[in-house]
């Protein structure tokens, strides 16, 4: 059966995962801000879930209605086939969102969506209850400007949550934006990294996964792993499919620093868990201890963005060092995510190369790229070059 399917994205990276979802050769319809509708069947449902690295989600869209009055949303809600997708005894819960519409109680709305999908599932399986023992099936009613969207969210837990994470520190990066961070810079498997700022390792992991490609989603369960519409042999058949296309034998060369004795080890616990601890090096020391160990490489980092007293000193300390590191290697690129808005002046005293709008949580930051000189640009590079 062909369904339309939504991946969820973080604002700034739908082009990121449309990228993704267009390298699993399935057809994109459109792309709308934090979301990408693309087409596919019951095996593009468990091939999405366990490869896309940037999105949040992966939705099945049930339809799409106009409903100005409740009778309205509920008439055309029950009017659908959702004994297709749940059975009698499907646990269903519904969620909501209405955004300048008529219909602006959200809890109405979700009483509503759920009273019908009851009334219909109860007719047809002739049921005066609905046990709800069985699989879970979380439907979004969203409502905007009173056009009326249905989906069953695939994935349960979000797509970040990739498994491996057994040790945290303060303020995690996301692993779909670290994911995202690593694509968008011109890292590949055969340069050398380094995250002088790695905290619980998120940057370095996710970039070994990459080069290892390891799916993302290999170590965790999903929702729909255990919906009756979607046949087990898929997930026995993909996660096979998986596994057969990793790549153990590429030599990666990453380095994941951090002054911080307890985030090097939930790092290295991390890495472990993710399977690439063999790819990267962890290393407990300042930043000051950072040397190039190639004429040119990349810088991917999510340096501490506070705003207490304490924490700026923190962080011009850190300024200074980058700033010191790029002077003696102008042929590295830096990739940063950052609130600060004065980054380009206090690091580089230029403008970045590219910058890009992200969030990280509901927190609004920039993605700045700085470009390294190519080797034999000018004396200094060249003699980068021979040391």
């Amino acid at each position: 059966m062909r369904y339309e399917l939504i991946a969820t994205a973080t604002f700034g990276l739908e082009a990121v995962v449309r990228r993704e979802i267009e390298k699993l050769d399935y057809k994109v319809l459109k792309t709308e801000d934090g979301k990408i509708t693309f087409e596919g069947d019951e095996r593009a449902i468990v091939r999405s879930n366990l490869w896309l690295r940037t999105a949040d989600r992966v939705l099945l869209k049930i339809a799409e209605f106009e409903a100005r009055t409740f009778e309205e949303l509920f008439q055309q809600t029950k009017a659908l086939m959702w004994e297709a997708l749940i059975p009698p005894d499907g646990k269903f819960t519904v969620t909501g969102t209405s955004v300048k519409s008529q219909l602006h109680s959200v809890p109405a709305c979700q009483g509503i969506c759920k009273k019908a999908i009851a009334s219909r599932l109860g007719e047809v399986y002739m049921m005066e209850t609905l046990p709800e023992t069985g699989a879970e099936y979380t439907v979004k009613v969203t409502i905007l400007k009173d056009i009326v969207t249905l989906t069953v969210d695939t994935s349960g837990f979000g797509l970040h949550k990739r498994g491996y994470r057994v040790k945290t520190v303060a303020a995690p990066i996301k692993e779909t934006l670290a994911a995202a961070m690593v694509q968008l810079s011109f890292w590949n498997k055969d340069r050398v990294l380094l995250d002088p700022c790695c905290g619980s390792g998120t940057i370095a992991i996710e970039a070994a996964m990459i080069g290892r490609n390891i799916a993302p989603g290999l170590s965790r369960s999903f929702a729909c792993e255990e919906w009756e519409a979607i046949d087990k042999k898929l997930w026995k058949e993909e996660k096979k499919r998986a596994y057969d296309l990793m790549d153990n034998t590429s030599k990666l060369d990453i380095v994941a620093i951090d002054i911080d004795k307890m985030a090097i080890e939930a790092a290295e616990e991390n890495a472990v868990e993710a399977g690439v601890d063999d790819c990267i090096r962890f290393i407990n020391a300042d930043m000051s201890r950072i040397k190039a160990s190639q004429p040119s490489g990349i810088i991917i980092t999510n340096p501490p963005y506070g705003e207490r007293i304490g924490e700026r000193k923190q962080i011009a300390t850190i300024y200074s060092k980058y700033k010191k590191f790029f002077a003696e290697n102008p042929s590295w690129s830096m990739f940063m995510v950052t609130t600060d808005k004065d980054i380009e002046s206090k690091v580089f005293g230029r403008k970045a190369d590219r910058r890009r709008k992200l969030y990280n949580g509901r927190l609004e930051i920039c993605y700045y790229q700085f470009h390294g000189k190519k080797i034999g640009d000018n004396g200094k590079a060249k003699q980068a070059e021979q040391k």
